[in-house]
């Protein structure tokens, strides 16, 4: 599973983060999404989740 967070079209809500902590973190230089676990998104399976919570389709899955 390849998964990626468009950058410029995060808006730093936060839910993705919420949904898939696993995977997810918000980074405290400017509050964008970043992943920091991609193996787990395998294991916890909340990376489709993430991807389905997030209001500006950020988040993308091939």
């Amino acid at each position: 599973m390849n998964v990626r967070i468009d950058e410029d079209l995060c808006i730093g809500c936060g839910n993705c983060e919420e949904v898939c902590p696993a995977v997810f973190r918000m980074r405290e230089v400017d509050d964008k999404a970043e992943i920091f676990d991609l193996e787990a998104c395998d294991s916890a399976g909340c990376c489709e989740a993430a991807e389905e919570n997030c209001p500006v389709d950020a988040i993308i899955i091939e």
